[in-house]
C-alpha cells in the first residue's frame, strides 16, 4: 500500500472541479476537506487499527452530507454545495488507488 500524500490527494480533488472552481479554491481549502474526511472516519470508527475498512463500511452519503454541513459552517469558504459531492468522491478514488 502506497502512503497517503496530501498533495496528490489536493491534485485528484482539483481534477474533479471545473476549472473556475479549481481556481477559485486554495490548496488550504481542499485540505480542509481532506481533514473533514478523516476527522469524519475517525468519528465513525474507521480509523481504528482492527477495523480492516473498506469501500463498504464508508457511506458516502452520509460522508457528503457531513463535509457539506462543516463546509456551510465556514461562510468564507469558496466551495459551493454542489461541488463537494464531486470533491470527496475524487479523494475517496485517490485513497482507493493507494491500496
Amino acid at each position: 500500500m502506497k502512503e497517503f500524500d496530501e498533495k496528490e490527494a489536493v491534485k485528484a480533488m482539483r481534477q474533479a472541479l471545473p476549472p473556475e472552481a479549481s481556481s477559485r479554491c486554495n490548496d488550504d481549502e481542499l485540505l480542509n476537506i481532506i481533514d473533514i474526511i478523516w476527522d469524519w472516519y475517525e468519528d465513525q470508527g474507521l480509523l481504528d487499527i482492527d477495523a480492516e475498512a473498506d469501500d463498504d463500511d464508508v457511506n458516502v452519503d452520509a460522508l457528503v452530507a457531513h463535509v457539506r454541513k462543516m463546509i456551510a459552517k465556514d461562510k468564507l469558504s469558496p466551495i459551493h454545495p454542489d461541488e463537494i459531492e464531486p470533491i470527496v468522491a475524487a479523494e475517496l478514488q485517490y485513497e482507493q488507488s493507494l491500496i
